[in-house]
């Protein structure tokens, strides 16, 4: 299993919100390209970014510091957060991210997702943020009254491969993940999956080792010392 180590970006600034609340930021960083050395340092292989203000408006804002945290890593940078359309899409592509993750683009323009997956296959990744097991958008802000389980089994026709998932209320609380929705994502289908939310203990990467998931996202633990990132990515193994 991967541990993808996660900066949250607002105004270029690395951040963290609880439960997904704008009113309830956290700014840990003017440097986050400095955090992706770090990251680096203590062993990462990807690093998840997240466009807070893309995520919530649309658009990319914050593109050119993502761009920035790939090339002074060195690892390899997953992006997601306001790519609602092909334009957005393939100026990441074309700066060399390696994977862009759509989110509410999937729900509600399937045929640009489907574009997308034409021309960039497994560089597309899926984002199902989870409210009370309905899938969320807009940064989180709006809920769908489509299932988790509905839009997974959609996403997996489609021909998603990867695809990241959220338990909203476990996000930043520090309380850990929801280990029983992973194992009903890893035994229902054939989805990479990454756990989002919640990771916050070792105990909690073990056991979605176990289940067999993709990989974790480590956001407020890491920044909190909750985790030590080399521990837990050597625990992921």
């Amino acid at each position: 299993m991967l541990i993808f180590p996660a900066i949250d970006l607002y105004e270029k600034k690395a951040v963290r919100l609880l439960r997904g609340e704008y009113s309830r930021m956290t700014v840990y960083s003017d440097a986050p390209w400095e955090i992706g050395r770090a990251f680096a340092d203590a062993g990462a292989q990807w690093i998840h970014t997240v466009d807070l203000e893309g995520a919530r408006s649309g658009g990319t804002p914050n593109m050119d510091t993502v761009i920035r945290i790939k090339e002074e890593s060195g690892l390899k940078c997953e992006i997601g957060g306001g790519i609602r359309g092909m334009d957005a899409l393939e100026r990441y592509m074309e700066s060399g991210i390696d994977r862009a993750i759509l989110s509410t683009a999937a729900v509600e323009d399937e045929s640009f997702l489907v574009r997308a997956l034409e021309r960039y296959g497994d560089r597309i990744a899926v984002s199902a943020d989870i409210r009370d097991g309905y899938v969320a958008t807009r940064g989180w802000l709006g809920t769908t009254g489509i299932a988790v389980f509905d839009f997974c089994r959609r996403m997996q026709e489609l021909g998603v491969k990867t695809l990241v998932c959220t338990d909203i209320s476990k996000d930043g609380a520090m309380k850990g993940t929801n280990l029983e929705l992973y194992r009903s994502l890893s035994e229902k289908f054939s989805l990479n999956v990454t756990a989002s939310g919640g990771v916050s203990s070792l105990e909690d990467v073990k056991r979605l080792r176990e289940y067999g998931l993709y990989g974790a996202i480590i956001g407020k633990a890491y920044y909190v010392g909750a985790i030590d990132l080399k521990e837990a990515i050597e625990a992921a193994r």
